[in-house]
């Protein structure tokens, strides 16, 4: 569970001015006061990044931008879609960057890799199906149903990704089973660091 903890850190952390705005939206708060307590959030994580000294991910700048551009948008309109279709931009751009082969390799050891190699490229080109379909249908809903636009972001990013990652554990551990391993001695569970 630590390890899905720490995998989960990141991601939060690179959407928790999204998260903050839809928070606030579904209580019901205004759209303004909405997106500048969203902003600051944004502002704030990769400002704590700096102040500790830790490099900033290029994908924490990208989300940053794309909140302050989508922010700024919102502000001056008051339309509040700018920010809700902020989260396609960053599916759409990690969509695009999982279509790479091989991405998933460095999440399995380098010893159990050559196991379980056709299930992590189908799962690689399976995850980044999941974001380019997340990226659409974050923007249909944001644009055509804004009221339920903050139920959606609250449950269907993360539960389609953590229905997806239970799928992809529990296959890559019955290949691993089904596979012979280099060390019989060595337990399934044990081979798998996902």
């Amino acid at each position: 569970m630590s390890q899905l903890l720490r995998v989960a850190k990141p991601v939060v952390f690179d959407t928790l001015g999204v998260l903050v705005f839809a928070v606030l939206m579904a209580l019901g708060v205004d759209v303004r006061i909405a997106t500048l307590a969203g902003l600051v959030v944004a502002l704030a994580v990769v400002g704590r990044e700096l102040m500790h000294r830790r490099p900033v991910a290029v994908l924490q700048w990208i989300s940053l931008a794309s909140v302050v551009v989508s922010s700024v948008a919102t502000w001056l309109t008051s339309d509040p879609r700018f920010v809700m279709a902020k989260p396609s931009v960053l599916f759409l751009i990690i969509g695009l960057v999982m279509l790479r082969k091989g991405w998933m390799n460095r999440y399995v050891p380098p010893a159990v890799a050559p196991r379980v190699q056709p299930e992590m490229t189908f799962f690689g080109y399976v995850w980044a199906a999941l974001m380019l379909v997340s990226a659409a249908l974050n923007v249909v809903v944001a644009v055509w149903h804004a009221a339920s636009w903050p139920a959606f972001i609250a449950v269907f990013p993360a539960a389609s990704k953590g229905l997806l990652f239970c799928v992809q554990y529990a296959t890559v551990k019955a290949a691993l089973r089904r596979r012979p391993a280099a060390q019989a001695s060595e337990p399934v569970d044990s081979q798998i660091a996902m």
